[in-house]
């Protein structure tokens, strides 16, 4: 599920992508959501930004206010919402971009991973020299 098509997908999206999406397709504002599930509207944007995540309680609650499975939210996988529509002449440059931005943030993830391996790695040598 992680070509280049998939809009929602843990190759292109993160929790917080996949939450605005699905609040948006929803017609609720971050104030509503928050509202509704009893937290501040701060917190909805830091899950939104991929500050912090929910607890599994509020996850279970949002997934049913939004209309989405869980594992969707989580994954990207499941039962979830549809890519955006086809973009029209004028838009395609901007659909370029977006691919190449959505590419940036997939390297960018993956080094972020290879370098918190490293400094895990480093941090056991540290401890085992001392």
């Amino acid at each position: 599920m992680s070509d280049e098509n998939d809009w929602f997908g843990p190759d292109a999206a993160t929790f917080g992508d996949r939450l605005a999406g699905a609040r948006e397709a929803a017609g609720m504002t971050q104030a509503d959501l928050a509202r509704r599930i009893g937290v501040k509207k701060t917190t909805i944007a830091a899950w939104e930004n991929d500050l912090s995540e929910p607890r599994a309680n509020r996850l279970s609650m949002m997934a049913g206010m939004v209309n989405v499975s869980i594992m969707w939210l989580l994954t990207g996988e499941g039962e979830g919402m549809d890519a955006p529509g086809e973009p029209d002449q004028g838009n395609l440059e901007l659909s370029g971009i977006v691919a190449e931005l959505r590419a940036i943030r997939g390297e960018m993830r993956a080094s972020a991973e290879r370098a918190a391996r490293l400094e895990k790695k480093v941090r056991l040598m540290l401890e085992q020299g001392q």
